[in-house]
């Protein structure tokens, strides 16, 4: 591990003349996907001790409550490519059984588009749905919005109605398919044919109700070999019939290379440039003042390399898929990507980490047990807590180290967010895994205020995690001694550390 530079303090200041922009609630989303045991055994166990009338587990509502989760997409993800969205409606005993070929299972329909609409309804989430362009298209598309939509006297909205969903879904946010530039996707395609598809869905599906969002597939992730150019032939065709283009980015530790772990925000941050750069280039070329925004609604830690140990039993229904067990250094990661959105909050106004429910994510279950917090459940909380309102501009003063994949990183991470009750917190990351960080922020320009709390996830033993045995061995604790002297805060950043501090009066 690389050692840092010269001092070990850190500084920048905040003033509220110099913002980022407004957070969109959506921001902080999460995903559901028919893929593993996300929805079965684990947002939905009918015959668990905690589950419901409809057979949603109350013990993972509750928690997802508590992560403050805003947006849940759904319900794929590579499922949708090969999805009927009419097996998930009606009577649940009349649903087809089918082989589902994205992750090689049998899908029993039992959730569907009405189980997922009252879960929503439940946890107070908005829903984000994804339609087929793998397998299917500009019909199926269309026939889904007026069955979700529409208010009735139609064929396809007196149907839902028959189905016990008397009132529209009114779903908002949709994503016109998922990763089609992967060869890895049912109905994979070309940035031209998937172009020209999603520009006529988009049309067809605005005939039925014309104030959707859309959001066309960007790249699945940005080292793709056709980044770039992707985005700049899709948006060609889809620019103007689009609110939102998509971005995917999953990291992970490679070899033991934790300095460059730490730094995967910097890969982030660079891929949201970029994508703004292609957007805005087509938008120039069309003379136009519309700024496309941009939906994260993939991100998260995920230890790809493990996936190929994995070999369930094939068709087999909801097999343990891609369940990582997160440690305290996956978990300042996951902070260092939070602040990564929110430093581009102008642009990224959707985002999504995948997944809600043990399949890589911050919510796990057992059948018939308990459900539990991974370490990288805090960092999204306190963000989705503490970081709504006006993003302040953050340009550190900070000690840096060489990486070997991204050359030379800050250590310090950050961003500043002043919420509408006259609070500001700081969210920061010490990416450094041997020195603490001397962090001196001024804030004279706020005003009178005082250190409220600093709140630190860290841990002595960077590999540390919650377990079924142990599912509170890592929590965030509150630390003493951070001040405000003379217009300055004074806080001292454990190594290997997220920290959230709010300031107010």
């Amino acid at each position: 591990m690389s050692k840092p530079t010269e001092s070990t303090a850190a500084s920048f200041t905040l003033h509220p003349d110099f913002a980022v922009g407004e957070v969109h609630p959506h921001l902080f989303g999460s995903f559901v996907e028919h893929m593993g045991r996300c929805v079965y055994t684990g947002i939905y166990e009918p015959g668990h001790a905690t589950a419901d009338e409809d057979g949603l587990r109350t013990d993972v509502l509750d928690l997802i409550r508590e992560l403050g989760v805003t947006l849940v997409r759904y319900p794929g993800g590579n499922f949708v490519s090969g999805y009927n969205w009419e097996d998930g409606v009606g009577p649940a005993e009349s649903r087809p059984r089918r082989l589902e070929g994205a992750w090689r299972a049998v899908e029993t329909n039992q959730f569907g588009l009405s189980e997922f609409m009252n879960f929503t309804r439940k946890t107070g989430v908005d829903p984000m749905m994804a339609v087929n362009l793998g397998t299917r298209g500009v019909d199926a598309a269309r026939r889904l919005v007026e069955y979700s939509n529409h208010p009735g006297g139609t064929e396809l909205s007196d149907l839902r109605r028959s189905h016990g969903d008397e009132e529209p879904f009114d779903v908002r946010l949709w994503c016109l398919g998922n990763e089609l530039d992967g060869p890895w996707q049912i109905g994979h395609k070309t940035a031209e044919e998937y172009g020209r598809l999603a520009a006529e869905t988009a049309k067809a599906m605005r005939l039925v109700d014309p104030d959707l969002r859309l959001v066309a597939c960007g790249s699945s992730h940005s080292s793709m070999p056709t980044f770039g150019s992707w985005e700049e032939t899709v948006l060609d065709h889809t620019f103007d019939h689009v609110d939102y283009i998509s971005c995917h980015a999953y990291y992970q530790e490679h070899d033991g290379d934790v300095d460059s772990f730490l730094a995967s925000a910097v890969n982030m941050e660079h891929f949201i440039s970029s994508v703004v750069a292609s957007s805005d280039h087509i938008a120039g070329k069309r003379q136009s003042k519309k700024k496309l925004m941009i939906s994260f609604d993939e991100w998260n830690v995920w230890y790809q390399s493990r996936q190929t140990a994995e070999k369930p039993e094939p068709w087999s229904t909801a097999p343990r898929l891609i369940e990582d067990n997160y440690t305290v250094t996956d978990a300042v990661v996951v902070g260092s990507l939070l602040i990564a959105l929110l430093r581009h909050c102008d642009r990224v106004t959707a985002a999504c980490i995948a997944q809600l429910v043990n399949v890589i994510a911050p919510i796990m279950t057992e059948p018939d047990g308990p459900a539990w917090r991974q370490t990288s459940f805090y960092p999204f909380a306190d963000a989705a807590k503490h970081g709504r309102g006006r993003v302040l501009r953050v340009e550190p003063n900070s000690p840096s180290h060489e990486t070997a994949k991204y050359g030379d990183v800050d250590l310090l991470h950050a961003t500043a967010v002043q919420g509408e009750d006259g609070t500001t917190t700081v969210f920061a990351v010490n990416r450094s895994t041997t020195d603490a960080l001397d962090l001196s922020v001024d804030v004279r320009n706020l005003g009178d205020v005082r250190v409220l709390e600093h709140r630190v996830l860290t841990d002595t033993d960077r590999h540390a995690s919650n377990t079924l045995a142990a599912p509170d061995r890592v929590r965030p604790t509150t630390v003493d001694g951070s001040t405000v002297t003379d217009g300055r805060v004074q806080a001292a950043l454990p190594p290997l550390s997220w920290n959230v501090i709010r300031l107010g009066s």
